[in-house]
C-alpha cells in the first residue's frame, strides 16, 4: 500500500510538459507572423533573452525599431511553420537556435 503511494506522489511531483513541439511549433509561428515586433513567438518558445530583445527595441525605438524587428517575426514564424515536427524539434527546441 505505501509503495503505491509514494510511486503516486511521485507521478504528481514530477513536472508535466503539456507543450508538444507541434503546438509550439504552430503558435510560435502565428505569433511570429502576427505579433512579431514584440518578441512573442520567442517568448513561446522559451527564448527570454532574445525576445526582450525584440520587445525592447520595439518600444525604445518609439516604433521605428518595429518595422526590423516585423520583418524578423515574419521570417522566423514562416520558417517555423514550413519545419517538420521533427526538425522543429531538433532546431528550435533542443539545439536552442535562437536566430533565424
Amino acid at each position: 500500500m505505501e509503495e503505491n503511494e509514494a510511486a503516486a506522489q511521485q507521478d504528481t511531483a514530477a513536472p508535466q510538459n503539456t507543450a508538444d513541439p507541434e503546438s509550439k511549433r504552430i503558435a510560435a509561428g502565428i505569433c511570429g507572423i502576427l505579433l512579431g515586433a514584440l518578441g512573442v513567438h520567442k517568448f513561446i518558445l522559451g527564448y527570454t533573452t532574445e525576445g526582450l530583445i525584440m520587445l525592447l527595441v520595439t518600444v525604445l525605438t518609439c516604433g521605428f525599431g518595429a518595422m526590423v524587428m516585423s520583418i524578423i517575426g515574419l521570417i522566423e514564424g514562416i520558417l517555423y511553420l514550413t519545419k517538420t515536427d521533427e526538425e522543429f524539434k531538433r532546431i528550435y527546441i533542443d539545439s536552442k537556435k535562437g536566430w533565424l
